[in-house]
């Protein structure tokens, strides 16, 4: 398996790992906080989606991803998420955009070729991921930071615990 196949199953598994984490979880589970400053499932969905995109389009400008919706930077970046569903995708097409999105860079990455993964990031992400191929790993371990925050609100509802 070389460097871009590597990625890709990365990637790939990363996908699969937080719709399972998801699966059970109901329109409402979505909008739990398991702590007041903690961010509810809603939010960190959008969050992976829009800094997914964010961090390879500001590399790879031509990356071709889904269109956004209108405030899904305001809605998903930094900052504490609103409560309640209102102005959130419900679960449905939220998880269907992260797809759509993951599925985007996927295809990105198959387009690389193994020297580009050694391309030096020049963006504001430079500092955490030096080259192109650390920024797609970072990408994919971005989706598990927010899974571990997720298993910490299916503990919370009493979810059955997957690992």
């Amino acid at each position: 398996m070389n460097g871009i196949k590597a990625i890709q199953a990365a990637l790939e598994e990363t996908r699969s790992h937080l719709l399972w984490f998801l699966a059970d979880f109901s329109e409402a589970d979505m909008f739990v906080r398991p702590h007041p400053r903690a961010n509810h499932a809603a939010w960190q969905v959008g969050n992976v989606s829009l800094a997914e995109v964010n961090m390879i389009q500001e590399e790879l400008p031509d990356a071709n991803y889904p269109k956004l919706p209108e405030g899904f930077l305001e809605l998903h970046g930094t900052g504490v998420p609103k409560d309640g569903p209102e102005g959130y995708m419900n679960k449905e097409d939220s998880l269907a955009l992260f797809e759509k999105v993951r599925a985007a860079t996927i295809a990105l990455v198959g387009g690389l070729s193994e020297e580009d993964l050694d391309r030096p990031c020049t963006g504001s992400m430079a500092t955490f991921a030096p080259t192109l191929g650390k920024l797609l790993i970072l990408t994919s371990n971005h989706t598990l930071m927010h899974g571990g925050q997720i298993q910490v609100i299916r503990r919370v509802l009493g979810k059955p615990i997957l690992f």
